[in-house]
């Protein structure tokens, strides 16, 4: 991923100087800037057109500047234009979070989100010259980071992680799932958006479009379609706007959006608000606490006793669906054989809105537990309907979560 400048913009205002380079390095934190050397170095010289298909950083901005962001001064664009990295950083910090948000709900991973974030800050610092204020600094950078997600989408294809295999011999599957990328969002990033309230245009509560249901129905829609539907359903963003930021017609965006709506209502499988328990209500912790009773002490039948008819069960990276409580039964039955003696313990936590463990498992005979993913229950009334468990050690530490528990 490499900012390509369009044909017009001068190809010298993409090129970091040594000074601002390291300017930039030194006011970012370490993450970041490890992430930045990286991407730095893969950084080739600007060509003069970009290639096909992509929409570029500055195309169609002229010199009037509109100033529409509360965080954004003249006189700290200056500063961030003149090499400023702590300028820089005043003008995008309101945004980060809310920039890493969107990226993640286009591809579904955590991973690839925090990726796409700091590819978007990059490129509009390298590109921060052709920022000329016809829209807002923060359409802009929604532009740069939606064609960053499209781009490394175009580039590399939908990068599937490798497909864990069973440490024991599963039931056949009801379904194997194809979005295996699907990580889950902790509670705590969506916190610090300083404003989560959506456009005029928006279709979706800003809850409603993080759910992890959501998310992974956007993940079975072309690209483009996803990246139409965020801007004008989730974000609110005119289909004029959006048109703009994807470097298509209206005609375009109207037609997208109307296969994109019809193709999530299929794939998606909608939760009813109205019968969702109340984030950190009475209903929705005693369910959890009894989910969590039964899951750590292999209580199988208590676990079905807590499922809705319809209840699925899957296990990201891994393919395996399986539906209906018989089918999660015997999946949960050899699961639990195969471990034994060792024992699964829960910390409690939250993801996509949605109720959430870290989980860990002990050795055999010895008190200490160790990470082995994160688990997401999706609640219906007093029932649960869905049961994520992501196969992914590291998931707990990003929650926050100890490496160990005794």
């Amino acid at each position: 991923m490499r900012p390509r400048p369009s044909a017009g913009c001068s190809s010298s205002s993409f090129r970091l100087t040594r000074s601002k380079t390291s300017m930039f390095m030194a006011s970012c934190h370490p993450w970041f800037a490890r992430v930045a050397v990286v991407r730095l170095l893969r950084h080739r010289q600007p060509t003069e057109r970009n290639g096909p298909g992509r929409t570029s950083l500055c195309a169609g901005w002229t010199a009037v500047v509109l100033w529409e962001d509360a965080a954004v001064s003249q006189a700290t664009l200056d500063r961030a234009r003149a090499g400023d990295a702590h300028a820089f950083r005043e003008l995008t910090d309101p945004y980060r979070r809310e920039l890493q948000l969107h990226c993640y709900r286009i591809l579904g991973s955590l991973t690839d989100a925090e990726d796409m974030l700091q590819e978007t800050l990059i490129a509009a610092w390298l590109g921060l010259d052709n920022f000329a204020g016809r829209a807002s600094l923060r359409t802009w950078l929604y532009r740069i980071a939606t064609n960053r997600c499209l781009n490394a989408l175009r580039d590399a294809g939908r990068r599937r992680p490798p497909e864990p295999v069973p440490p024991f011999d599963p039931p056949e599957p009801t379904r194997r799932g194809e979005a295996t990328w699907l990580q889950p969002y902790p509670d705590t990033l969506p916190e610090q958006i300083v404003d989560s309230a959506p456009g005029p245009e928006a279709r979706y509560h800003t809850k409603e479009a993080i759910e992890l249901a959501f998310v992974a129905g956007l993940q079975h829609l072309p690209p483009r379609q996803a990246a139409t539907l965020v801007l004008r359903d989730v974000l609110g963003y005119s289909t004029a706007e959006v048109a703009a930021m994807l470097g298509t017609s209206s005609t375009a965006i109207k037609g997208a959006l109307q296969r994109a709506r019809a193709s999530l209502d299929q794939h998606r499988q909608a939760i009813d608000p109205e019968r969702t328990p109340l984030p950190g209500s009475p209903q929705e912790r005693d369910l959890t606490q009894r989910f969590a009773d039964a899951f750590t002490t292999d209580d199988i039948d208590g676990i079905i006793t807590l499922l809705t008819d319809d209840a699925w069960l899957a296990m990201p990276p891994a393919p395996h669906e399986y539906h209906g409580p018989a089918a999660i039964a015997a999946f949960l039955r050899a699961s639990a054989t195969w471990r034994g003696r060792r024992r699964v313990r829960l910390i409690p936590t939250r993801a996509n809105t949605q109720p959430a463990f870290g989980c860990y498992l002990t050795e055999a005979d010895k008190p200490t537990a160790h990470p082995t993913g994160l688990l997401v229950l999706t609640l219906s009334d007093d029932r649960i309907r869905a049961i994520t468990r992501f196969l992914d050690d590291d998931l707990p530490r990003r929650f926050g979560l100890p490496e160990t528990i005794g």
